[in-house]
């Protein structure tokens, strides 16, 4: 393992992270190099122009180190070295490189919440037995019952069934998410000391930023209390209570102590590194609480990857999340996929209606003040594989529940005719999980130069996004307009000019006037009059000097 220092890029803006679009890349499923049918760190060195040109600021990769991938590398063996199915340390700092040359940062995910059973602590707790110093860094615990044979408590896994298992001693471990994904015990300054040295060393290789997984989840209520009801007493599972109750296994007030000695550690490096937390909380003042000039820069939206397909619904939405951005200083995340939720094709109404909704939804994201996270395949109109074969299926829940993320995680295709669709080099067929014969049109080099494809939408609005004064600013809100019922309408205002985003949601075509000349549009515009006709599920851009 080799030790390097990897500068951020030359003139890099501190503030940059404010106002960029960070293109979310699943590292298994974009680019495979060595033709394994596994995507890898030397095939997105290989694809960082096409990202470039797609016009993102920065990409966000998911995990890529030693892991034995029970749920697809966020169960971490090695937290400072690469997994051998992804490359190498090498192939990690030619990327950042590269990328780096072409403008482009790097965002790595950061996994605190938990191991892999396979890391070395782990393994030592094992080893070791009850009562001793290595079983403290986990959640270890003696059951309930004459024999200690019921769990400790009601913890339920996020995954499904109950989030403890016993060990042949006796004790039982705890674990939020798969068996195999212990949780740490982050009462013990052992493991703060060990993730401080894990950051500086992605920092010191150059890394821009953090992803922090499941950031509301490393604290745990003082003595362990039970939820009081469970799945298998009234039928709700605990973990639909995420973002709408309290649990003591997450958002406790103690979480905020970590990150306020993580800030510190950040900001000592040049550049404007940053970290975006994905936390889930009870209300939006207790998530604005990981935001703040001593805690973390971002906590992601994902109230606007939940809104429906309506005016009022994304309205509420995003004046909710502006008038919390006010009160943190610090910009909106604005996110409508990610490798854990259905693709927003689908959960708009699948087929065409639904891909006319993706289209007019990126353009509503991308006028938006603030940041904005595209998650790989949704500039192709990428839509979820709802038929795949269920012994393909590697997702960890699929086994507990029967609900599976595979169907976002499917690779993306480049070009050619035949699946793997160019996912590999050229002649190889493997693929860890199968693409569906109707996406042969919907290939990068399908879409490219084609007038009115989803892609080239994406190039042309991220293009304006960077280019165009009003949308410069990162905060503040922006000004509503009257448009009639089931119409989205909105300006942002600078350089003296005035840019319009109007969406329709109203059900029938609907006349749009006065907001200027047209700049973009979702669908193809039709003038009439002094105005232009925006067809059903459409959005459009207008300007005015």
């Amino acid at each position: 393992m080799t030790e390097t220092t990897n500068p951020a890029p030359p003139a890099a803006d501190a503030d940059w992270w404010r106002s960029a679009v960070v293109y979310q890349v699943y590292v298994r499923s974009f680019a495979d190099a060595d033709g394994d049918g596994v995507g890898d760190l030397r095939g997105i060195r290989e694809r960082l122009p096409y990202l470039r040109d797609l016009g993102v600021d920065a990409l966000w990769l998911t995990p890529f180190y030693t892991s034995p991938q029970v749920d697809a590398g966020y169960d971490v063996a090695d937290y400072r070295d690469v997994d051998p199915l992804f490359g190498t340390l090498t192939d990690f700092d030619a990327m950042i490189t590269d990328a780096h040359a072409l403008g482009l940062r790097i965002i790595v995910d950061l996994v605190p919440n938990h191991t892999s059973s396979a890391h070395p602590w782990f393994q030592a707790a094992l080893a070791a037995g009850p009562g001793s110093p290595e079983r403290e860094l986990y959640l270890f615990a003696d059951g309930k019952g004459e024999h200690g044979e019921l769990p400790p408590n009601d913890w339920e896994s996020i995954f499904g069934g109950p989030a403890w298992t016993r060990l042949p001693d006796g004790q039982w471990y705890l674990h939020l998410f798969d068996p195999a994904q212990p949780d740490l015990n982050w009462r013990h300054p052992r493991v703060r000391a060990e993730f401080e040295g894990v950051l500086r060393f992605w920092l010191d290789r150059g890394v821009d930023g953090f992803r922090i997984d499941v950031a509301h989840g490393m604290i745990k209520a003082e003595g362990l209390p039970d939820v009081g009801f469970s799945s298998m007493t009234t039928g709700q599972r605990q973990s639909e209570l995420l973002g709408k109750g309290r649990l003591p296994y997450f958002d406790q007030d103690e979480v905020h102590e970590i990150y306020r000695a993580w800030r510190p550690i950040l900001d000592s490096y040049p550049g404007g590194r940053m970290a975006v937390a994905e936390a889930w909380a009870e209300t939006p003042q207790r998530l604005a609480r990981y935001i703040g000039p001593d805690e973390l820069h971002q906590a992601f939206s994902f109230d606007f990857l939940d809104a429906t397909w309506s005016a009022d619904s994304f309205r509420k939405v995003i004046d909710t999340a502006l008038a919390e951005s006010t009160i943190v200083g610090a910009p909106t995340t604005w996110v409508l996929s990610n490798h854990d939720r259905q693709r927003h094709v689908t959960r708009y109404g699948d087929g065409e209606i639904g891909l006319r909704r993706a289209r007019a939804a990126a353009l509503l994201m991308l006028a938006l003040p603030g940041c904005a996270y595209v998650y790989q395949g949704e500039e192709l109109g990428l839509p979820e594989v709802l038929d795949l074969p269920d012994e393909l299926r590697q997702d960890p829940a699929f086994l507990r529940t029967g609900e599976s993320r595979d169907g976002c995680r499917v690779p993306i295709p480049w070009s050619g005719e035949l699946a793997p669709y160019g996912f590999g080099p050229e002649g190889s067929e493997l693929s860890w999980l199968p693409a569906p014969a109707t996406w042969r049109a919907l290939s990068v080099a399908a879409q490219t130069g084609v007038a009115g494809s989803t892609l080239e939408l994406y190039r042309a609005a991220l293009r304006i996004r960077h280019e165009h004064p009003a949308l410069a600013g990162t905060t503040g809100g922006v000004t509503w307009l009257e448009g009639g019922p089931g119409m989205l309408a909105f300006s942002r205002t600078g350089g003296g000019t005035t840019l319009t985003c109007v969406v329709n949601i109203s059900g029938a075509p609907a006349l749009v006037e006065g907001y200027g000349r047209p700049l973009a549009a979702s669908e193809d515009l039709t003038e009439q009059g002094s105005g232009h006709l925006l067809a059903v599920d459409a959005a459009a851009w207008f300007e005015r000097r």
